[in-house]
This record gives structure tokens, C-alpha cells and sequence, in this order.
């Protein structure tokens, strides 16, 4: 493979010297080529038009030095070598023109020479990959200095990879924050869902890479909030936003005081505007603006959100000047848009718009594994609000836990109902600790608010005596199996402790397994229940 550096030419350092002594002095263009475990196949050297006579020279020094080096030069014009965007937008041009053959060659980029801000340009280019290269720095021999007579006229030099994954403990620190952004959006609760995680995982690479509107579709009570303002928060503590979270559900707004609340108003602009007002997309300039439930929006709202998360720009009601708002914006919805989009209820342009990151969050009932970790939490966030320690005897957390992740569960509103119920146990318990009185009677408060009747299970008939306890385990077994899609959702569900100790989990085959015993199979229940 063939190595090819690119540089400028360095119109201080390449220059030094009168032509008979040049020789005796540090030169770094010279120098790189010089480098005997470091051979150069090519040199692209870039250079100001005026300075075409000394790149030639420089050319004809690296022929005698380092004959195996083709040098090509690249005239480019800076007007203002100090101009960022000037010196930017050049170097730029040369990447995207530049025929590059990775597969055949290696690039270097020599960064010495140049001023400040063109090595900041070159290191900002090959960070961001147009320039497919590692970065190249040399240095004159440390005992001569840039003096005259160096020890080694050709000097060091050091190679820097941008490639930050290659190294280890920069690699080990980077693991170590995702994990730590991770846990922030989880609220530190130690998630055991492997759809849910793998849907944070992703969340937390769009949050700190993308300023895109991102949009969160789940049932009441799923998170959607909750886990906006914590992406609010870790984009607060990287320094990407610096302005305010701004909340506002969508189902509240009506008529003029949906305009108004959002993009503000003029005074006089309505019956009843007696002042102007900034409007809430005004509010979060700088931050994050959560719009729950956007399927709610009036269509002329609509519009005009689309003007204002494209162009960042908006027309106050009632004015004819327009004002600026740069936000970033997260929509919640339960309701399935691309259906309202069908029905004209939901502009296509704005869903276009905000679809480009589209998160389905499970309810609760669907999460059945996190229910025990998120006891947890909500035990100790009514400990820090109260602040008064609460637990539960053992054998009634156990008859909760297997009551709240049961089919019997329907957890309608999810983890919102969930946090309720244990703040109610919580203020219920005496002298700290939850009893089986009390879990027993918030199972049945539930099963009130959820309008729940006990339902004789019909079991398929089954050939051989089985004992009474197989009998009642084979029914809740198969009422399980009745509320769900799947083989393997329905082993999640029945699983869901144990395959916590398992490496490699498999649900399904464990379910498969265990109706076999009595001559059961998946699909047969399923078609003795479709036919009931």
C-alpha cells in the first residue's frame, strides 16, 4: 500500500536559510520526507499561487533527499489565511475534489506547517472523516533545536490517530460515560426489558449527536414525559442547549389560546389580549420544547410549527413580524399518527418532519420485568419526598410482585398507576413496613379500578390424572398464554425472574418444554381460544 502525506507549505520554516546553508537547518516539509521509517510515496503539497517558486524549490530538495517521493503541487488561494470560514471552506474543496483510494494508499496530514488556523482545519477535517487520514506532526531534533547544524537535519516526527476507539483507556472512558448517560436516562433504574434497553441505547446516541426533533409514541403514562426532560438534562450537562425545558400537552390547547400559547400574541390581537405575550416556542429558545400528545394540535397550529422548527423562525398571532425561536423538539403522541394523516386530521409535511426519529415506548404491561426494579425506585423517591424509610416484608413483596407482573395486571396507566399504587402501600404502612394486608388490600383497589371479574379458564382436554397443584399451575399458565402474541412473549412473561440468571434465555423452548408435559402445544391453545 502505498503512503501519501498532505501538507502546506510552510512559507517560515520551509523557507529558512540562504539557498548554500538551507541545508543545515530544520526544514519540516523536508524533514517529513526525510524520515527513514517513515518512506513517502507522494507528497501533496499545497501552496499559495505567489509562492509557486519556493514549493518549487522545496520539490527539488525532497527529489535529491528522498528520491522515491513524488511531490505534487496544488496551488490554493487564502486571502486571509487567519479566516477560519475562508481557510475552512478551502481546505474543504481540496478534500471533496481530492481523489482518495483508501484501499490502495494511506494519507497522512501534515500539521506543522501553516498558520494556527489552518491546522485547526485540518484536524477539524479529519475528524469529521473527509479526510480519511491520520494526522502527522514533526519536530526538530530535540538536542539541536532549529539552530544551525542540526544533529538531524530531518529531525522527529509523531503519528495521531483520530481513531479514539483504538485506544484503550480513552475507549474504556468513552464505555464509561455511555453507561453513565444510559443510567441517567433510565433514571438509574436498573432495566431488565431487552426491547426497552436497546431502545435507550439508541435514544442516547441520537440525544448527543442530533438536534432533530425526535418523537415518542406510547400510551398514557408509558414515560413519554419523564424520559424528555431526562434527555433535556443530559443534553444540559454536555453543554449542547443552555436554554429552559418547556412542557405543554397538546390536549389542553383550544381556539386562540392554542395560538397564543404557543407562538405568543400582540395586544389587541384577540378579545381578551389586553398585553403581548412571548409564547412558549419563544420560552425554550436555546433549550427543548416537549409537545405531548401533538396529534391534538389544530391543523393552523401545525402549520405554523413547521415553519418555526424549519426556519426557526414564526409569526407571533395578531403581528406581521416575524420573530426567532432555535429550539430542539420532542412530540409525544398515543395516537397513531400516520393513521390521523390518512383521516386529514395530521399534516403529512410535519409528520415528514418529525418522524425522522420515531421511538415506540412499551407500556408497562408490555415490561413486565422492570416491574421490580421500578418498585424500587418509586419506594425510594416517596423515602426522599417523605423522608421516611419504607419497606416490604419479604413474603409481601413477593405476593405483589407476582400479582403486578401476572396477566391479571392490566396496568392501564402503566407506570404512573404503578407509582401510585406504591405511594399508596407506602402511606399505608405501619412503622415502616408493607404487610400482606396492605398488598392484599391494593390488589383488590386495583382490581376495582380496573373493572376485574374472576374468569373460569377451560382447560384442553388432557389424557393422562394430573395432581391438583399441576392443574391450577397448568391454568395460570395458559391464561398467560391467552393475553399474549407470541411463544416467546408469553415465556418472557412466565420467565420473567429467572431468565434474569440465564446467559442466554430461551423463553420460548422452556414454555414449548412445559406444555409438552401434558401433550400441549402453542398452536393448539391458540386455536382452542379462537374458537371461544
Amino acid at each position: 500500500m502505498k503512503r501519501v502525506a498532505i501538507g502546506v507549505l510552510g512559507t517560515v520554516l520551509d523557507k529558512r536559510g540562504k539557498r548554500e546553508n538551507r541545508w543545515n537547518k530544520w526544514r519540516p516539509t523536508i524533514g517529513l520526507c526525510q524520515q527513514a521509517d517513515l518512506p513517502l510515496d507522494r507528497l501533496e503539497l499545497l501552496h499559495q499561487p505567489r509562492d509557486r517558486g519556493m514549493a518549487e524549490q522545496v520539490a527539488e530538495d525532497i527529489q535529491q533527499t528522498s528520491p522515491q517521493t513524488e511531490v505534487k503541487l496544488t496551488p490554493i488561494t487564502l486571502h486571509n489565511p487567519w479566516d477560519i470560514e475562508e481557510v475552512y471552506t478551502t481546505l474543504l474543496d481540496f478534500a471533496e475534489h481530492y481523489p482518495f483510494d483508501p484501499d490502495n494508499e494511506e494519507y497522512l496530514v501534515h500539521i506543522t506547517t501553516g498558520t494556527h488556523v489552518v491546522q485547526i482545519c485540518w484536524f477539524l477535517l479529519t475528524e469529521a472523516r473527509y479526510l480519511p487520514a491520520k494526522l502527522v506532526q514533526t519536530m526538530p531534533d530535540r538536542e539541536s533545536g532549529r539552530g544551525e547544524n542540526p544533529v538531524n537535519p530531518a529531525g522527529g516526527y509523531s503519528i495521531i490517530d483520530l481513531d479514539l476507539s483504538r485506544y484503550d483507556q480513552i475507549s474504556t472512558r468513552f464505555q464509561q460515560i455511555k453507561e453513565q448517560s444510559l443510567s441517567y436516562l433510565k433514571a438509574g433504574i436498573a432495566t431488565r426489558n431487552a426491547t426497552f434497553n436497546k431502545l435507550i441505547e439508541e435514544i442516547e446516541r441520537v440525544a448527543v449527536r442530533s438536534t432533530a426533533p425526535i418523537l415518542m409514541i406510547g400510551p398514557t403514562g408509558a414515560g413519554k414525559s419523564f424520559l424528555a426532560r431526562r434527555i433535556y438534562e443530559l443534553k444540559l450537562e454536555r453543554h449542547q442547549i443552555n436554554g429552559r425545558f418547556v412542557e405543554v400537552n397538546c390536549a389542553t390547547l383550544r381556539g386562540d389560546s392554542a395560538m397564543s400559547t404557543l407562538f405568543g400574541h400582540v395586544k389587541g390581537s384577540f378579545t381578551g389580549a389586553q398585553t403581548d405575550r412571548s409564547g412558549l416556542l419563544r420560552t425554550a429558545d436555546g433549550g427543548m420544547l416537549f409537545l405531548d400528545e401533538i396529534g391534538e394540535l389544530g391543523l393552523d397550529e401545525q402549520a405554523m410549527l413547521l415553519k418555526a422548527i424549519e426556519e426557526k423562525k414564526f409569526f407571533p398571532f395578531g403581528s406581521d413580524k416575524e420573530v426567532q425561536s432555535h429550539f430542539q423538539l420532542i412530540a409525544g403522541t398515543h395516537r397513531n399518527l400516520r393513521k390521523q394523516v390518512s383521516e386529514g386530521l395530521f399534516r403529512e409535511d410535519l409528520y415528514a418532519r418529525i418522524n425522522l426519529w420515531t421511538y415506540k415506548l412499551p407500556g408497562l404491561a408490555q415490561r413486565s420485568e422492570d416491574i421490580g426494579p421500578n418498585l424500587d425506585y418509586e419506594l425510594a423517591r416517596f423515602a426522599r419526598e417523605h423522608g421516611e424509610q419504607t419497606r416490604f416484608n419479604t413474603e409481601s413483596r413477593r405476593k405483589y410482585l407476582t400479582f403486578a407482573t401476572s396477566s391479571d395486571a392490566l396496568w392501564s396507566g402503566n407506570f404512573r398507576e404503578l407509582g401510585a399504587s406504591i405511594t399508596r402501600m407506602a402511606t399505608l404502612a405501619e412503622s415502616g413496613r408493607i404487610t400482606d394486608t396492605v398488598v392484599c388490600d391494593e390488589i383488590k383497589r386495583l382490581q376495582d379500578g380496573w373493572g376485574y371479574t374472576t374468569k373460569e379458564i377451560a382447560l384442553p382436554e388432557i389424557e393422562q390424572p394430573i395432581d391438583l397443584f399441576d392443574y391450577y399451575q397448568l391454568k395460570a399458565v395458559i391464561e398467560v398464554c391467552k393475553t399474549s402474541v407470541s411463544l416467546s412473549e408469553a415465556g418472557r412473561k412466565l420467565f420473567a425472574v429467572s431468565r434474569q440468571q440465564k446467559q442466554n434465555p430461551n423463553d420460548a423452548d422452556r414454555l414449548r418444554k412445559y406444555l409438552a408435559r401434558f401433550d400441549l402445544n402453542w398452536e393448539q391453545l391458540k386455536q382452542m381460544m379462537a374458537e371461544k
